[in-house]
This record gives structure tokens, sequence and C-alpha cells, in this order.
């Protein structure tokens, strides 16, 4: 076999979908079959992840590669194009690792088994594509694919009212998803041809006033995603009544969605109109940063706690695309895979503490930490990777964007002031909501009435295994952060000198950089 010309990226894609449809025709009662065969499905396909980018990856070219393309509707230049770059193989990575983790989270599960891994996988592929399509049809149409797994998985294994957050889910992400279509609908019958190729629509000529508009709708659709202040609240929700494995999909995966959508489509396609909406962009991930730790300071729900601490801390992903430096945008890039990592931890342990506790509330929880010793020892790990202490990759990530934007010869000297003195604010936020969480879960006097009525077995082998897992990485990128950023370095500094022409102030400072072609070797081809 040709592993050069093997089409990896459909493989990738399309094996779990495949598998999941093989589940209802599995003999199983109980579900011990099923999620074995669900662990064998997610562990091949990571291992085909891996290997794919191992063999037939180079860090160095900062374009497209393992590229395919199949003809689906020639009259509309639609086809089957799938790609990874710097900006989707992290991701794609990080997808297939989370995912075959929230699989092993899923253990416990005894209600429906079938359908439930049936979602899962199908969920696998779906959000595999949304990195790696290159087809701006495609995209909205695998977008679309991951919002009925999760529909599901929440309104079904959902908590009390599973229903309401569901239906929340559906109605503000569909609702956004439609800015999507219309917007690559728009973009598609401009000109003289029709295309929905995105590196064709990259090279197209769209004036700006057309441009504004369609990042615009981009930025309402992703925003919802990311998520960002106001267009957030459904968030919260759906982790307050979601499963543990649900948990680490949505923290994990599904927020990077609306951040690796906004830098592909709204930065990387339409580079002029960035740079009218960065400003807006700094002051909406200062709303993130400051809003939601506030609002998480105040939760006495662990749950919402947790939710809106992913909603602060994504703000940084948003300010890094908009500082116009190399660091920020990959400071923005590596917060993305860190978060992914912390989020799922968190949310994990979070699953694993209301399973012996039977409790979401903090006011009746206190001194578990004597009886549950391994989970306290983990929640305070993963508690310090997300205040970002020095050693684990949050900081790495946070610092990076500081230090990224607070360089950028973008902005005045004042906005950056004002602006890194309330991302510090944020910052200083965050340590005292999750030291203080963790004292009132751990610390203190037990709750006689929770500790007679529950119990508080501590953690076993399987759940040890997986924040082990998460760990891992989390320290490894702490303390060597070149593990990650090698990986997208070369397409990430290309695309900030794509920006940064954008902008006559910034092109004039550096005129030695050149336009950048987005891979017309290929579309020639």
């Amino acid at each position: 076999m040709n592993t050069a010309t093997f089409p990896w990226l459909t493989t990738i894609i399309l094996f779990p979908i495949a598998a999941s449809l093989l589940i209802p025709i599995i003999p199983d009662k109980d579900g011990k079959t099923v999620r074995w065969y669900s662990l064998i499905v997610g562990l091949i396909d990571f291992a085909l992840i891996v290997y794919a980018f191992y063999t037939g990856y180079d860090f160095s070219n900062p374009d497209l590669q393992l590229v395919e393309s199949y003809p689906w509707v020639p009259q509309l230049d639609l086809n089957w194009s799938v790609g990874a770059d710097g900006l989707s193989m992290p991701l794609i990575i990080l997808t297939g690792f989370i995912t075959t983790l929230a699989i092993l989270a899923a253990w416990p599960v005894t209600f429906k088994p079938k359908l439930f891994y049936f979602l899962i996988l199908a969920m696998y592929g779906g959000q595999i594509a949304v990195f790696a399509v290159q087809d701006m049809l495609l995209f909205f149409l695998v977008w679309e694919l991951e919002l009925v797994p999760i529909y599901f998985l929440l309104s079904i294994w959902g908590g009390k009212r599973r229903q309401y957050a569901a239906t929340k889910f559906i109605l503000y992400t569909a609702g956004g998803s439609l800015f999507i279509l219309l917007s690559a609908l728009t973009m598609g019958f401009y000109g003289d041809t029709v295309t929905f190729d995105m590196r064709s629509l990259a090279l197209k000529d769209f004036a700006l006033n057309f441009q504004l508009a369609l990042y615009a709708g981009f930025l309402i659709a992703y925003a919802v995603k990311l998520p960002i202040i106001p267009l957030h609240t459904w968030l919260p929700d759906a982790h307050g009544e979601a499963t543990a494995p649900v948990h680490m999909l949505l923290a994990g995966i599904l927020l990077k969605m609306g951040g690796y959508a906004l830098i592909r489509m709204n930065a990387q396609m339409l580079p002029d109109a960035h740079a009218y909406f960065a400003p807006v962009l700094i002051v909406l991930g200062v709303v993130n940063i400051i809003y939601a730790a506030l609002t998480s300071f105040a939760q006495r729900n662990l749950k919402r706690k947790i939710a809106y601490s992913s909603i602060s801390h994504m703000g940084f992903v948003t300010i890094g695309i908009a500082s116009f430096t190399d660091l920020g945008l990959s400071g923005a890039v590596l917060q993305m895979v860190s978060h992914g990592l912390i989020g799922a931890s968190l949310f994990f342990l979070v699953g694993a503490t209301y399973d012996r506790t039977h409790t979401l509330m903090l006011d009746e929880m206190g001194g578990v930490g004597k009886r549950m010793q391994k989970i306290f020892a983990m929640f305070t790990a993963c508690s310090m990777a997300s205040l970002a202490l020095p050693g684990m990759s949050g900081f790495v990530a946070e610092l990076m964007v500081f230090v990224g934007f607070a360089t950028s010869d973008a902005y005045s000297s004042t906005f950056k002031v004002i602006v890194v003195f309330l991302m510090a604010v944020g910052v200083i936020l965050t340590p005292i909501y999750l030291l203080s969480m963790l004292r009132e879960i751990f610390y203190g006097q037990e709750n006689e009435e929770l500790v007679s009525h529950q119990a508080l077995i501590d953690a076993e082998p399987r759940e040890v295994f997986i924040i082990a897992c998460l760990l891992v990485p989390i320290i490894g990128i702490g303390f060597y952060p070149k593990l990650l950023t090698q990986m997208y370095d070369a397409t990430t500094v290309q695309l900030t000198a794509r920006l940064r022409n954008s902008v006559p102030t910034l092109a004039q400072q550096k005129p030695e950089v050149p336009k950048v072609s987005l891979s017309a070797p290929e579309i020639a081809n």
C-alpha cells in the first residue's frame, strides 16, 4: 500500500461513522460488548490519526497537506474536499484523543447503551470532518451533523432539565448555523465563477463592504459555538444537565470548533474585514474573561461554575486571534488545545464527584477530601492547570496571548494598557474562584448528612487512568511548549503575515512581507 496516496483523512472521518452503523446488530444485552467495541473503534481511529500525521505531515510546510478531493456535484464545483494544515491538525489529534477517553468515561452507562455509543461514534467522525473539510457547503453539512448527536445525548441522558437544555442548545447552534449557510452561498456565487472551495474563495477579490457583511455573519455563527457573550447562555445549561462523557466532548472539542472556524473563515478568508473587526474581537474577549469569571465566582452549582470558567478562558482565544502577532495567534491555538485537555479533565472529575455525592451544590459538600483522597489530588492538579499554574499548559498559552497582544504594533498604547490590565484582573479572579471551590468541596468539616447517606468511595483505576492521560500532555506542553507549537508555527506565521498585509500601516512597516498565496499550485491542479 502506498501510504503517500492513501486517503487518510477520508478514512479517519468515515471509519467511526461506518462502525457506528454496525452497533444495532451487535448482540448485547447489558452494554458490555458494545462499549468494548466502541473503545476499540476509537483507539483504532486515533491510531490512524497519529500514524497519518507522523508519516505524511511536514511541520515546516504551512499549506494544506494530506489533500483529497473527489467530485460530488461538479456543476456547482461541490467536492468532497479534505486537507489538514497547522490550524486543523492539532485539533484533529485533540478530537481523537478526547473522544476516545470520553468513550472510556462512559463505561458506567447502562441506559440504552447501543444508542449512546452509536451517537458518540457518529459524532467522532463528524467533529473530525469539521476540522478537515475544505469546501464551504460541505463544512456547513458536517457542522450541522454534530448537532444531532449532542442534542440526543443531552435530551436522553441528561439531568432533570435535560429537555430544556437540549432544546436551547439546538436553537442557539442551529440558528447560528443559518448565517454560515447564507454567507457560504453568498461567497460561492460572488463574481464570475461559482465555487465553494475554501482555497479558491480565499483568493477571490471581495469588495470591502461585502467582506464586512460576510465577516459579521460568520462571527455571529461562531460566537455561539466559542461561545462569546451574549450568545453564551446555552453552554451553562447544557453543561448543567450533561453526563461526564458529554461534558468532555462539549468542553474538549465543541467549543474549539468556534475558535477554529473564526480563524479559518473570518481571519484567513476575509483578512481586510478582520482588520476592522479585530478591535471588536479584543473587546469581546475581555468581556468574556471578566464577566464569565465574575459569574463563575457567584455560582453555587459545580457544573455551572466550571462552565463559566470555560467561557472565561476562551476569551483569550479571541484576543490572540485579533493580536496581529505571531506569538498572539500561536497562543490562541495553544489555548484551544490546552483548554480542551483541562476542560475535559475538570468536567470528568465533576461527574465522578457527582456519582458519589449525588449533589452539585457546593453548600451541600464539605470535607469529602478525607474519604476521596485520589479524587481530591486529581481535582487539585487539574484546577491548578486551569488557573494557569507555571509548568502547566494553561500558563504558557495565556502568557503567549498576553505578550503577543502587549507587543502588538496594531493598537495604541492606551488601548493595550487597558486591555492588558483587564486581562490581568481576569487572571487574578480565576484562582480565587477555583481555590474557593476546592475548599468548599474537599476541605473543612464533613457534611454529616452527606457522609451518612452516601458511600464516598475513592477513584477507581479507570478514572485515575483517564485523568493521567489528560495530565501528561497538560504538563508536557507546560514544560516544553514546542512539543505542540512546532506543529502549527509555519501556518500561523504565514497567516499573521497575510493579516498584517491587510492593515496599511502594518504593511508599510514591513514592506518585505509578501502576499501569501494559499496553496495556489494545488488549486491549479
